[in-house]
């Protein structure tokens, strides 16, 4: 299924992905390939659900807290920090509007 430069450029803002290349284009095109499948369950009559245990009874267990006061070993995992954060990847930003880049599908 081909997709749209319209659609593309919507996806890569939503997800702040790029999708400049062919490669992240097949991607994405065999993903939604693979979605579609759901098209043909027969979902007549069936109400939508929020979850698939809303007919059970959930139970909450006790919040106890066993461990704690180890922030300096978690941060230890961060790629970069500021003072006791976390710092998002730097590839989360806004990409460019569409006229302001070069697109791989651009054009067609």
């Amino acid at each position: 299924q081909n997709v749209s430069v319209e659609v593309l450029d919507h996806l890569e803002h939503l997800a702040l992905v790029d999708f400049r290349d062919a490669e992240g284009v097949e991607r994405l095109q065999k993903a939604i390939q693979f979605a579609d499948q759901l098209h043909e369950v027969n979902t007549d009559g069936v109400e939508p659900m929020d979850s698939v245990l809303e007919d059970r009874c959930l139970y909450l267990r006790e919040d106890d807290v066993t461990e704690g006061n180890c922030t300096k070993e978690l941060l230890e995992n961060a790629k970069e920090k500021v003072e006791e954060y976390f710092v998002a990847p730097p590839g989360n930003i806004p990409l460019p509007k569409l006229g302001e880049r070069e697109t791989f599908l651009q054009g067609s």
